[in-house]
């Protein structure tokens, strides 16, 4: 059910185990949310890894991604079939039009309870503004995410001598790996390549498989450009993309092991760097890290919110639907999973009875 990409992801995971579940409380959570920005991957992937492995160690690490993931998977090798048989993704405009508007409400709703916990005084509120005003001029998620840590670290700790540092975890010999060569191991080697080092968002994920696999001339730049539609149109993590890719180069194998690639590196981040966040947020001087990366991710998603918004609620109707979720969201405790069913059947009904 989680349209509208890592922000939509986020704010139904806090949903669910933050108010429905109790499972942690809100800072647990915003920790764990900044820790996933500190290492390449899929933000909203590693947090569900993140929240698997801290209520059921390390066989929820494996059900929690895996049943995040596969979903999106199916749903993208249904559309890469069709897409190979017929030539052309289906058509779900008409279901978006009524999804977006109450995953736009669903953000915001997210925001509000975030921002009171990650906002702990004024210069908290500066930076968070300062990274959100810096976003909409162009300056890149990563400068903006460990240019926050370093600042609020310097100047939380301004007495004290730090003299260790918020390093992402990247293991740059991966960057060495060839670009892709036809068949399953070459398919495999290349998205575990983009897996392992890619930050940012999907505009970045673009320009790694333009590079991987138009330059080479293994696809065209239409089928790259709908393959990125897929990844963004269905539920799910953004990088099923790469299902899409491995599907249209490969058919089935191809497709799992392009999924397996591009996935593989969050669940092996999510192990290793687990036990450190705790020392973060305990020691007096380096919690200045998580607080600072925590109020640039929610500037960082205030911002897509925007943008999302902009094209999402232009006409009566979706004003409607918006302004009807987000009184729902605050007024009651719904799951949203039924608001995004509920957006999807409006969208339809409102695009048919309109004409």
């Amino acid at each position: 059910m989680a349209f509208g990409g890592p922000a939509a992801h986020i704010a139904m995971m806090r949903n669910e185990v933050v108010h429905r579940r109790q499972w942690m409380e809100e800072q647990e959570f915003l920790d764990l949310m900044g820790a996933t920005n500190l290492v390449p991957g899929p933000n909203s992937t590693e947090l569900a890894i993140h929240l698997g492995l801290r209520r059921a160690g390390w066989l929820g690490l494996v059900v929690a991604g895996v049943c995040f993931i596969l979903p999106a998977t199916l749903l993208v090798v249904a559309f890469a079939w069709a897409y190979v048989r017929y030539g052309s993704t289906p058509q779900v405009e008409d279901l978006l039009y009524g999804i977006t508007p109450v995953v736009v409400a669903i953000i915001i709703n997210a925001l509000w309870g975030l921002l009171r916990t990650a906002v702990k005084e004024p210069f908290l509120a500066v930076v968070g503004i300062a990274a959100l005003a810096l976003y909409f001029l162009g300056v890149s998620e990563i400068l903006l995410l460990f240019g926050g840590a370093l600042v609020v670290l310097l100047v939380q700790n301004v007495r004290q001598r730090w003299s260790g540092g918020a390093t992402a975890f990247v293991p740059l010999g991966l960057l060495a790996l060839p670009s892709a060569a036809a068949g399953p191991l070459g398919i495999f080697l290349s998205f575990l390549k983009i897996g392992s080092v890619l930050f940012g968002s999907g505009y970045v994920l673009l320009a790694f498989l333009r590079s991987e696999f138009v330059d080479p001339g293994l696809l065209s730049n239409k089928q790259l450009i709908d393959a990125v539609a897929v990844g963004q149109v269905t539920p799910g993590p953004v990088f099923t993309t790469a299902t899409f890719i491995g599907y249209v180069l490969d058919g089935v194998p191809g497709a799992l092991l392009a999924t397996l690639g591009i996935f593989l590196p969050a669940f092996v981040f999510v192990a290793i760097t687990s036990p450190f966040i705790p020392r973060l947020r305990n020691s007096a001087v380096l919690s200045g890290i998580l607080d600072g990366v925590n109020v640039v991710s929610l500037a960082l998603m205030a911002g897509v919110t925007w943008q999302l918004g902009k094209s999402a609620i232009f006409d009566p109707v979706s004003i409607l639907i918006v302004v009807t979720t987000l009184i729902l969201l605050f007024a009651t405790k719904i799951n949203p999973a039924w608001l995004v069913v509920g957006g999807g059947v409006l969208g339809l009904a409102a695009r048919y009875l309109l004409g």
